[in-house]
C-alpha cells in the first residue's frame, strides 16, 4: 500500500481546505524557495472568530467592526494559517501565487509572492504565540521543505521592512529551530 503524498497538487493533507479566490499562477520558472511567516488578528488584537477566513474568502463585511474600515474591498490571501490552538487552514496551493507579501524583496529578488510561501499565524507583534502554534509549524515546515525547494524561512519584516513588522518580537525563532529540526541555515536572518 502507497502512503498518501504530504501534498496534493499543492494541498497540504494536514490542513482544512479553504479555496481564496485571491491568488493566480506564479510566473513560470520560479522555484518556491522561500517562506514567509506573518500574523494576522481581527480585529486587531482579538483572536477566534471567522474574521480572518472572511478576509481571505473575499467577503470581509467592512461594516462588522470599525477597524474594518480600511479593509473594503482589500484582495490578500495567504497559502496557510495557523490559529491559536493550532489547526492549519490552507487557502491557495502551493503551485499558485498567494497575495501576501505585497511590495517586497528578498536578496536581490522583488516581488516575493512568485517565489515563496505565506504563512500567517494568528497572534500580533503584542502577545506570544501559543507553543501549539509553533508545534503544528514544526509539523509543516519541513513537511514544505520535503515537497519544496525551501531555502530560507524568514519574517514579512525581513522583506518588507520600511512598512511590517511581523510575525513581530514575541515570535520566537529558536523554539522554532529547536521543534522544527529543520537546520539553523534555513533560518539565517535569525541567529541565536
Amino acid at each position: 500500500m502507497r502512503a498518501e503524498p504530504e501534498f496534493a497538487l499543492g494541498w497540504w493533507r494536514d490542513a482544512l481546505r479553504r479555496d481564496s479566490p485571491h491568488a493566480d499562477a506564479r510566473p513560470a520558472g520560479r522555484a518556491i524557495d522561500l517562506v514567509v511567516l506573518h500574523n494576522i488578528s481581527l480585529p486587531p488584537g482579538r483572536f477566534g472568530g471567522p474574521f480572518i477566513d472572511a478576509l481571505f474568502l473575499g467577503r470581509l463585511d467592512p461594516d462588522a467592526d470599525p477597524a474594518f474600515a480600511d479593509l473594503a474591498g482589500l484582495r490578500v490571501s495567504a497559502h496557510f494559517l495557523v490559529r491559536r490552538e493550532g489547526e492549519v487552514v490552507q487557502y491557495v496551493s502551493c503551485a499558485r501565487r498567494a497575495w501576501h507579501a505585497g511590495v517586497s524583496e528578498h536578496r536581490g529578488r522583488a516581488r516575493c509572492n512568485d517565489f515563496s510561501i505565506g504563512i500567517e499565524l494568528e497572534g500580533s507583534d503584542h502577545c506570544a504565540f501559543e507553543a501549539a502554534q509553533y508545534a503544528a509549524l514544526a509539523r509543516l515546515l519541513p513537511a514544505l521543505c520535503a515537497a519544496y525547494p525551501i531555502g530560507e524561512v524568514v519574517g514579512h519584516s525581513d522583506i518588507a521592512p520600511q512598512r511590517k513588522s511581523d510575525p513581530g518580537p514575541h515570535f520566537d525563532w529558536t523554539a522554532l529551530r529547536r521543534l522544527s529540526g529543520l537546520p539553523a541555515t534555513l533560518f539565517g536572518a535569525h541567529p541565536d
